[in-house]
């Protein structure tokens, strides 16, 4: 329930590989190719930009996140719910 009311407020890019159910390595790996084939035929430079955003929650403060999801109007039961992820958490290394 949570995930589908995150998905209405908050809908993903289509490219989106992270987090999701999605075969995304071998179709971002085609959709690179074909663009480069299209480029070297009708001889236009291409640029490429590979952005590897890993670990991006370890550096956002998590109450950033939670007003990202009251300016985008999830509903206040799942804000409450991802507040409490994110509230008195530790992390203990043996």
């Amino acid at each position: 329930i949570a995930k589908a009311r995150l998905t209405r407020a908050c809908p993903i890019n289509p490219r989106q590989r992270g987090f999701i159910r999605a075969s995304g390595c071998a179709e971002n790996l085609k959709l690179l190719q074909l663009v480069g084939k299209h480029a070297k035929r009708e001889q236009k430079d291409l640029g490429v930009v590979f952005v590897d955003i890993a670990k991006a929650f370890d550096t956002i403060c998590h109450q950033h996140i939670v007003e990202g999801l009251v300016q985008r109007g999830v509903d206040p039961h799942v804000i409450r719910l991802v507040s409490e992820m994110y509230r008195n958490i530790w992390t203990y290394i043996s």
